[in-house]
């Protein structure tokens, strides 16, 4: 980071994300994640509070598109070397926006099409069911982005040969392979299960976004101290998974009461979790 860049502590501001990014100096952020809107022509609602969110764009995904732009622009410029953003979309408006992302970042800045896969109500009747969002990932500068290798799950180990102390192996050239005692390291499609209405984590945004998928990202691309910022904020999840795990966060939103709502979450968290110890040393 430049010698002129200022620490900024956490902090959560109330405006157009456009003017917050703008006062921001260069280079200040290590992480990005932005959930922007997603075009797709309707106002959602959370269950119960009655809090909606308009998603209705006159011109449709081009007024997206042109409402993006400076705010994408203005992103990259405040985004450290090493820093990394996470752009959530859905099928509607994503395709578009990569070709934006690839001529503000360049196309060498790409990293991942995260798929996040969930299960909620309801079923397709007339085409396959449409059960995933999409995650873009863009390194501010490409080969210089914070990167932790992530494992999860469980191998596959059918028909494969075990030691003496019961650990698979599968026979090779070089001699016995064995498998990552923590698991399979991640790959670009994540099985995240969604807010179901009754969920205890919601608190009455309709576009809240589970803690867990929050976590993963960050974890993934930020280290203990690192600024996290979310500039699309809602009711702050991006900033409670930050400050659970020991980061540095930034949130705006143009809405009063997800503010309001993010104020009261962030208020719950303890001051300083316990360190996390996921990434790689």
């Amino acid at each position: 980071m430049s010698k002129a860049v200022r620490r900024i502590d956490s902090r959560l501001r109330l405006g157009d994300n456009l003017r917050v990014l703008s006062s921001l100096p260069e280079g200040a952020c290590d992480l990005v994640y932005l959930d922007p809107p997603f075009a797709s022509g309707r106002v959602r609602r959370a269950p119960r509070s009655g809090h909606a969110f308009d998603d209705r764009w006159l011109g449709g995904v081009k007024s997206l598109m042109t409402f993006l732009q400076p705010r994408l622009t203005e992103v990259r410029r405040v985004m450290a070397p090493q820093a990394t953003l996470y752009l959530h979309l859905d099928w509607r408006a994503v395709h578009y926006v990569k070709v934006q992302l690839d001529a503000i970042f360049g196309a060498s800045a790409f990293l991942n099409e995260i798929v996040w896969h969930y299960r909620t109500g309801g079923a397709a009747r007339r085409w396959f069911g449409r059960k995933h969002d999409t995650i873009l990932v863009y390194a501010r500068t490409p080969g210089r982005q914070r990167f932790n290798v992530l494992r999860e799950g469980r191998y596959r180990t059918d028909g494969l040969k075990h030691d003496a102390r019961g650990r698979p192996f599968k026979e090779t050239r070089a001699g016995r392979l064995y498998f990552h005692a923590d698991g399979p390291a991640l790959t670009d499609v994540w099985d995240i299960p969604f807010l179901s209405t009754v969920s205890l984590e919601r608190v009455g945004w309709p576009t809240q976004k589970p803690l867990a998928l929050l976590e993963r990202i960050i974890r993934a691309s930020t280290r203990p101290g690192d600024l996290v910022a979310d500039f699309f904020c809602g009711s702050g999840t991006t900033l409670v998974a930050a400050q659970r795990l020991g980061r540095r966060w930034l949130g705006c939103d143009i809405s009063p009461a997800a503010i309001r709502l993010a104020k009261r979450r962030l208020a719950v968290v303890a001051d300083r979790a316990p360190p996390d110890r996921s990434e790689a040393r």
